[in-house]
């Protein structure tokens, strides 16, 4: 894939079809560009209108042009383009970049014409960005081709970057781009890849990963259409030590299966992004301003960073609200060891705290010695991973010689929140002291960015199971038959069976000991609870009796053309809290996994972890953790502890029976799972399988 999208992304010679002599065109811009930043290739303007533009011959046609071509700009109509394709082709050029809109996005004709490129491209092997695309531009060897005024707004680049920026947005590429360049941040690659008719976002990931100029991608996703390849391009990123940022805009509805199952309800399409990029290891952003500074943080990479925060402030007030929020977003404050905190004490007042945050107090400004002590003191500690320093304009300045002296010898991450008008900010960071003028950017920046240190080398995915495909009923199935393939995978079955008539379900009953449930027996009901299919706690014959007519009436009601197969019947359990467990298979990452908290409240609470499969027991015990019902599991309020060992592999099992089974099975449900006391094991109350949608 790196030599397919060379000639894109690298060019040694650009062709500009439909070339303006006007720089404020989209034919001329890019001539512009590559005209006034010196790109040292061959350049060839292309349009019958013209003998010369910005100093350069303008040849009628491609064929005209004398020497070979690597990359050509089609800045001409939709209806023109392939045709034009078919011609670049022919005389040997490699690459192209379609700017036209009026492809897919407009339907109709347009759909036509897109179709009509795909199968070109498909058929040349010729690489072909777009459509409807703003261009590229590779700014370590001013290869620009993308008609964006913002290279001429921003503050000029100057030597070679590292950054590269991938959108699925002309827009929020030039947007992305001059907020980064407002913080000097040096580019390699600007990449917008534009209706992704032939290459799609993956496939630049891909290359970047392999680009040896790249180190961190900024990337806005609004629908990925690869995943699988999206997840090897995330594996390479962080095998290469780069760092991927991204921001994913947009939600897909999921109603449709929701009328069906919990979990597609729960997993959507945003969560799923959500858990996948937290497996890979990728900073979800939130706003272009938030990227922009972890792209700034992320390029002092040679820095110790961790989760451990040591706060040090001029203001007690400052310290508890940076705490607050640095705590909030995950990171952890720790005391500082004994020792540190009699180094600290040794020039701070009683007043002043020193535990962490530590409170330096205004007067401390004013003994520059005892200031580097304490910067020292912070740097050559093991007890923490970077240091955040708040003292706003000129009391950052009276700081400023110490810091950035400790910060040059030592490789801890420091970090200066300046509220003021500090003069030492250039300063500071030339001696790589990362600088904020906003304390909530700050945190926004800083949190996820050191959990995204925390994370490097730590277990988040999975090895593959060895799984024999399994046999699965026809679907779609009852409870009984969801049952029987679930339990193959290990997961154990509290008391149950099932009864065609009021006398068998009284016998079965009285077999499995009272009080029992009855429930509905129908592939056609998913939840049988709102259909009226169930009655618990039933304590005798009579009981049973009269719920078995009830049941079938209330399900037949609900919902009349549903098939029952009669009830089943199942001993009352007792546990310490039920949850819900399901495997769904998402469009674009594949069988994704879901567990939170169960039963008829599923829905509302929403306290949920999402992993892509296959997860193991490990793995399992993190989901479980990240609920906030979690507590319930762990003795809550003097609460008998539950069998969270059990729980995981009871998780683990219901990913696997996902995996083991054919296409043609969209999800598998548990919910609820009860958990009983710890040593007690699990009891699987309902079980669920559904069929892919046509």
């Amino acid at each position: 894939m790196t030599a397919f999208l060379d000639p894109l992304l690298n060019p040694r010679s650009i062709a500009m079809i439909g070339a303006s002599a006007n720089a404020g065109r989209i034919g001329g811009m890019p001539l512009d560009l590559l005209t006034r930043y010196g790109y040292p290739g061959g350049i060839y303007p292309v349009n019958p209108k013209y003998q010369e533009v910005f100093g350069r011959r303008c040849w009628p046609d491609i064929e005209s042009v004398p020497e070979p071509v690597d990359l050509a700009v089609l800045a001409i109509a939709a209806a023109d383009v392939t045709p034009m394709l078919r011609r670049c082709h022919a005389r040997g050029v490699r690459a192209a970049i379609v700017y036209a809109a009026g492809f897919a996005e407009a339907g109709g004709e347009g759909a036509r014409l897109q179709q009509e490129l795909e199968a070109f491209a498909a058929e040349s092997g010729m690489a072909v960005a777009g459509p409807n695309c703003m261009g590229f531009a590779n700014l370590n060897t001013q290869a620009y081709t993308a008609f964006a005024s913002v290279f001429k707004t921003a503050p000029a680049q100057t030597g070679p970057g590292k950054v590269s920026l991938l959108t699925q947005s002309g827009n929020v590429c030039a947007a992305v781009y001059a907020i980064a360049r407002g913080l000097d941040l040096p580019f390699s690659h600007f990449i917008n890849t534009g209706n992704e008719a032939c290459l799609d976002f993956s496939q630049y990931l891909e290359y970047l990963a392999a680009d040896p100029q790249t180190e961190i991608v900024l990337g806005y996703i609004e629908q990925l259409r690869d995943g699988e390849r999206f997840k090897r391009a995330c594996r390479e990123l962080e095998r290469q030590g780069k760092l991927l940022i991204a921001l994913k805009a947009g939600t897909t509805d999921k109603g449709a299966q929701a009328v069906q199952s919990h979990t597609s309800a729960l997993a959507g399409d945003r969560r799923v992004y959500g858990a996948a990029f937290r497996q890979l290891n990728v900073i979800e952003a939130t706003d272009f301003a938030q990227m922009a500074h972890l792209a700034s943080l992320a390029t002092l990479r040679h820095r110790t960073a961790g989760k451990r925060v040591a706060v040090l402030t001029m203001s007690g007030a400052l310290g508890a609200i940076l705490a607050d929020k640095f705590i909030g977003a995950g990171l952890d404050l720790p005391d500082l060891p004994p020792d540190l905190q009699a180094v600290l004490r040794g020039g701070i007042p009683d007043y002043g705290m020193v535990g962490n945050p530590v409170d330096v107090t205004g007067n401390v400004v004013n003994d520059p010695a005892f200031v580097h002590t304490v910067l020292e003191a912070l740097a050559t500690t093991d007890a923490i991973d970077a240091v955040v320093v708040y003292a706003p304009g000129y009391m950052l300045d009276r700081m400023a010689d110490a810091l950035t002296d400790v910060s040059r010898r030592h490789r801890r991450l420091f970090i200066a929140i300046d509220t003021g008008l500090a003069q030492s900010r250039a300063a500071l960071r030339e001696a790589e002291v990362a600088v904020f003028e906003d304390l909530g950017l700050a945190v926004a920046a800083l949190a996820p960015y050191l959990l995204w240190c925390e994370a490097r080398g730590a277990k988040r995915i999975a090895a593959a199971p060895e799984l024999a495909k399994a046999v699965v009923p026809a679907l779609p199935c009852n409870e009984a038959d969801a049952r029987d393939y679930v339990a193959a995978f290990g997961l154990p079955q509290a008391r149950v069976s099932a009864a065609a008539s009021a006398d068998e379900a009284v016998a079965q009953a009285r077999a499995a000991g009272y009080p029992v449930a009855l429930k509905v027996l129908s592939a056609d009901i998913a939840h049988k609870t709102e259909a009226g299919g169930v009655a618990l706690n039933l304590a005798d014959d009579e009981a049973v009796r009269r719920a078995s007519g009830e049941v079938a009436r209330a399900a037949a009601a609900a919902q009349p053309q549903a098939r029952v197969d009669g009830v089943m019947v199942q001993k009352m359990e007792r546990g310490v809290v039920e949850i819900i467990v399901g495997a769904t298979r998402d469009p674009v990452f594949g069988p994704v996994l879901t567990v939170g908290l169960g039963g008829v409240l599923t829905e509302l609470y929403q306290d949920t972890s999402h992993r892509l499969l296959p997860v193991d027991e490990d793995i399992a015990l993190q989901m479980l953790r990240e609920l906030k019902a979690f507590a319930l599991l762990d003795g809550y309020r003097g609460k008998p502890r539950a069998d969270v060992a059990a729980a995981c592999r009871s998780i683990v099992a219901v990913g696997n029976a996902l995996l083991a089974a054919p296409a043609h099975v969209a999800e598998i449900e548990v919910n609820p799972l009860l958990i009983k006391e710890e040593g007690q094991g699990v009891a699987v109350l309902d079980a669920l399988i559904l069929p892919a949608t046509p």
